[in-house]
């Protein structure tokens, strides 16, 4: 283990790793529970299931395309591009949330699975070339391990957020919703939605009509 520590560079691709997870699943986090929220029966069932969907679909679309491009190009380049289109697609989601746009923030779960999709095996296939064959085996558990743990992590720290800076209100279109987190890390301002269904909601993108509220 102290072995792989002192090769130059594994520190860093293993924090890599282990942000790259936790964010990504802190977005989808964010979606399911603003979804649980939001909506309740057939369309909250129909909706997760889209999400789930939205996740899976580019590992099993892009998978040759992906190897292709691990293959073909040197690992750590296809990696440092990826991260770099998660940069941007992170901040886009930054700033729908901030806008209350929640489905085009629902939407970006598909863009972010692609660019997981892609940085996958260039990520699996360096590790060899980064620890070499005599610590290959403990350098996999060790990302296997990290990676595991960035997941429940993520499941903990963004869930307990969300409920947290939410105060217990339930209420809103998903756009009020994630509004309303982000007023909750002091980056917005307290609202309400204006009144409308919830199918009628989901048929909706961007924000809606609201209302200012007293201090939460």
């Amino acid at each position: 283990m102290r072995q792989l520590f002192r090769i130059t560079g594994f520190l860093p691709f293993v924090a890599m790793l282990f942000l790259n997870a936790f964010v990504d699943l802190g977005h989808k986090i964010v979606i399911q529970n603003t979804l649980f929220k939001a909506y309740d029966g057939d369309l909250q069932i129909l909706l997760t299931a889209i999400v789930n969907g939205l996740i899976l679909l580019p590992f099993i679309l892009l998978f040759t395309p992906s190897g292709y491009l691990a293959d073909k190009h040197p690992k750590n380049l296809v990696m440092r591009v990826s991260a770099w289109v998660a940069v941007v697609f992170t901040l886009a989601i930054t700033l729908f949330y901030y806008l209350g746009w929640f489905w085009p923030a629902f939407a970006m779960t598909f863009l972010l699975a692609v660019q997981s999709a892609i940085y996958s095996p260039a990520k699996y296939g360096y590790i060899k070339e980064l620890a070499g064959k005599e610590s290959l085996a403990t350098a996999n558990g060790l990302v296997q391990a990290t990676t595991t743990t960035a997941i429940l992590g993520g499941i903990f720290v963004f869930s307990m957020l969300f409920e947290g800076l939410l105060d217990g209100n339930d209420a809103g279109s998903p756009g009020a919703l994630v509004e309303r987190l982000l007023a909750g890390t002091g980056h917005g301002l307290p609202v309400a939605p204006a009144p409308a269904s919830r199918c009628g909601d989901a048929l909706r993108l961007g924000r809606l009509p609201q209302r200012p509220l007293p201090a939460v």
